[in-house]
Order: structure tokens, then C-alpha cells, then sequence
């Protein structure tokens, strides 16, 4: 089978790469650009591991192919830090203890960041309804939900 061509805007920078057309963009951006953040649970789109921006909106990844991904906006869980500053999601989620074995978080800061992007003053309920396709079997999502609270007061000001 032939690779694409294509050339994807990851975090603010343009990469050029060959991509087999079937290759999802999580599996590129992890294999490929070696950005290993987000993760790869359930490959099937059901449990938020793996979710990144597409032009600003939350996608499950692993449900995207990379050649479909070209010429638009991606942003991964390392593109919300500035250098060695944590962005105010995952500053709360630090300060909040809303991190336990980790694997989850990546999409739940995502999807937590995109609520707040939005709507900078979620009420407990909206914070649920948008971290409701992210599956935790660590945290119980309380301490989650805690730390999104905190970081609206970032966005909010």
C-alpha cells in the first residue's frame, strides 16, 4: 500500500511526514511525531484517552485518520503547556490531586480545557456532561471535577 503525503500542523508547528491512508492521527502523532501525551485505551473512540483538538474541538483521535487531519489545526496534550508552564487545567489537576494512575488524564485535561474554553464558568453539572466521554477507573472523577472548578477561575478573568 502507497503512504500519503501530508502535512500536519501539530502544536503550532507544520510537519511534513509519508502516512499509510488507514493510519489514524493518534497512532501518527504517537509513533511517528513521538508525542506519547495522549493515550491509546480502547481504540474504538469510547473511553477519551486519546482526545486532541481538530481546529480547536475535541476529537477522539483515534477515530480521525491523519490523511483527513491535513491542513487543519491539531493540538495535543503537550501543546496546551507554554515550555516548562503547565496550562491552568493541568496546574489544577496537580494542585487537586485529580491525577492517580495518569492514563486518563490527558484527554480529561482536554476535554476539561475545551469546556472551559467555551464557557468559562461551568456549573458542577456542565463540567460532568463534558468530561462524560472520558472513562477514569481510577479517580472517581470528584477530584477531577474539583480542578476544572479551580481553573474556570483562570478563563473567567
Amino acid at each position: 500500500m502507497k503512504k500519503n503525503f501530508i502535512i500536519l500542523n501539530v502544536n503550532e508547528e507544520e510537519r511534513e511526514l509519508y502516512v499509510y491512508p488507514h493510519r489514524s492521527l493518534l497512532d501518527t502523532v504517537r509513533d511517528e511525531l513521538q508525542l506519547t501525551g495522549s493515550k491509546k485505551g480502547c481504540d474504538e473512540g469510547d473511553c477519551g484517552a486519546c482526545t486532541m483538538f481538530l481546529d480547536g474541538n475535541p476529537v477522539t483521535s483515534c477515530m480521525v485518520l491523519a490523511v483527513d487531519a491535513a491542513g487543519r489545526r491539531i493540538t495535543t496534550i503537550e501543546g496546551l503547556s507554554n515550555g516548562t508552564k503547565l496550562s491552568p487545567v493541568q496546574q489544577a489537576f496537580v494542585e487537586h490531586g485529580a491525577v492517580q494512575c495518569g492514563f486518563c488524564i490527558p484527554g480529561l485535561i482536554m476535554s476539561g480545557t475545551a469546556l472551559l474554553t467555551r464557557n468559562p464558568n461551568p456549573t458542577e453539572e456542565e463540567i460532568r456532561m463534558a468530561i462524560s466521554g472520558n472513562i477514569c477507573r481510577c479517580t472517581g472523577y470528584t477530584k477531577v471535577v474539583e480542578a476544572i472548578q479551580a481553573a474556570a477561575a483562570s478563563y473567567s478573568r
